[in-house]
């Protein structure tokens, strides 16, 4: 049962600080009235591709 206490505690911040960050970075763009379409627009039809690293996994972005 410790074990599961552990666990819960140790995952539980790292979700737990995720989700203040998330909402953190959310108001903020809100608040400035920014939206992510905008920032995509912003960069042109010209720029090219990146791939990145993200959780463990390999991830293309879109141009739209």
């Amino acid at each position: 049962m410790n074990a599961l206490v552990t666990a819960a505690i140790y995952f539980g911040s790292f979700l737990e600080i995720g989700l203040i960050a998330n909402l953190a970075v959310r108001r903020w763009l809100n608040l400035r009235d920014i939206d992510l379409s905008e920032v995509r627009s912003q960069l042109g039809p010209n720029h090219r591709k990146s791939s990145r690293f993200l959780l463990g996994f390999w991830r293309k972005e879109d141009p739209d």
